[in-house]
């Protein structure tokens, strides 16, 4: 039986194909014609630069190599149910040229428009034998072309298989969101990239808010928190606390064990001449007074307060004065823990805390 339908090249296409396997570069098929033929089924010729009939040119759904013979391209084009109103005798490639590269007859078929009140959307393939495939590429824009059910649903299974295996790998991994902080970590992730400065500044908890580093601060037990030195006179390393070298550049912490803290005099007058980080000794202030009689009787019976009378040996007596007969004798004492709770010190009443510094 003579063959009815078939596909062959142009002359032109022919002679382009040769030349980009020739040159190792790419014959660019870029669209698909649909032709009446001009009423009756045509046969197609290698000298024909056009269709007979044309009736619809639009770019290309698909140009793929057959998977069962690999001399054969198949062709594509999707007619949406929108367009038609006309017989499909005739298919033409053209490439990005506008050059008839490949033409073919078809069965006859009728692509109705709605307004007839039928329609439907149409696939058109178009299979060319050819001597090499490799030359042959597809270029189209995807903005107006439509695809194949089949296209659809290969891309979407494509796509769900490789979606499922990076959610595989994801969900495998140890810690597959590195950008985020880890509970496990406790914020470990900000201490090691050097940014707790800025997570205070952020947080409103910066210089001047939290406790900057070098600040003497009470604290309730003998042992410190990380991160934290005992105010106790000792030397430390700039290496190692940088921060803290700027605030006590002696590398040597206050010693603040068994001390008060006194406020800076900053030029007020009431510590006048102390520089800040200086000691000072234990002192109290002056007490005077004085005692009034003629002689010790004037103490006999008479004293109070952090003053009482003492007598002396029984053996020691005063000799007679003027007017005053020889008497046992007696000393005036003063004693002010008749009056008032004393000590080794001056000290007010004092809760004994452990003063650590932040070091860094």
């Amino acid at each position: 039986m003579t063959t009815k339908y078939f596909a062959l090249l142009t002359s032109q296409g022919a002679a382009k194909l040769a030349n980009a396997t020739a040159l190792g570069t790419k014959l660019q098929i870029t669209e698909m014609a649909l032709g009446d033929g001009g009423g009756t089924l045509p046969t197609p010729d290698a000298s024909q630069t056009r269709l007979i009939g044309e009736k619809r040119r639009a770019p290309l759904n698909s140009l793929t190599v057959d998977a069962a013979n690999s001399s054969q391209i198949i062709a594509e084009q999707i007619i949406p149910e929108s367009e038609g109103g006309f017989w499909i005798r005739e298919i033409g490639l053209f490439d990005a040229d506008g050059v008839l590269l490949a033409v073919a007859n078809c069965a006859e078929t009728y692509k109705p428009q709605l307004q007839e009140g039928s329609g439907r959307t149409q696939t058109v393939r178009m299979i060319l034998i050819v001597n090499s495939t490799t030359a042959v590429t597809l270029k189209i824009d995807p903005s107006v072309v439509l695809a194949t059910r089949k296209y659809v649903d290969n891309a979407v299974i494509e796509v769900k298989d490789y979606a499922d295996s990076l959610m595989g790998k994801h969900v495998a991994a140890d810690n597959p969101h590195g950008q985020y902080l880890q509970t496990a970590s406790a914020l470990a992730e900000i201490r090691d990239a050097g940014l707790v400065a800025e997570l205070l500044k952020n947080l409103g908890l910066g210089e001047g808010s939290a406790v900057p580093v070098g600040v003497p601060v009470p604290w309730p037990t003998a042992k410190p928190p990380e991160g934290w030195l005992k105010c106790n006179g000792a030397s430390f390393s700039a290496t190692a606390y940088p921060v803290l070298a700027k605030v006590y550049p002696a590398l040597k912490l206050l010693d603040l064990r068994g001390e008060f803290i006194r406020g800076w005099d900053d030029a007020r007058g009431a510590d006048a001449g102390r520089g800040i980080g200086t000691t000072q000794g234990d002192a109290m202030r002056n007490l005077t007074g004085q005692v009034m009689g003629s002689n010790f009787y004037a103490f006999r019976g008479n004293s109070s307060g952090v003053f009482f009378n003492l007598a002396l040996d029984p053996g020691t007596v005063l000799a007679p004065q003027a007017g005053v007969p020889a008497t046992q004798g007696m000393t005036s004492v003063m004693d002010a823990s008749r009056q008032v709770p004393t000590a080794s010190e001056f000290r007010p009443r004092n809760v004994a805390l452990n003063y650590i510094v932040r070091a860094a």
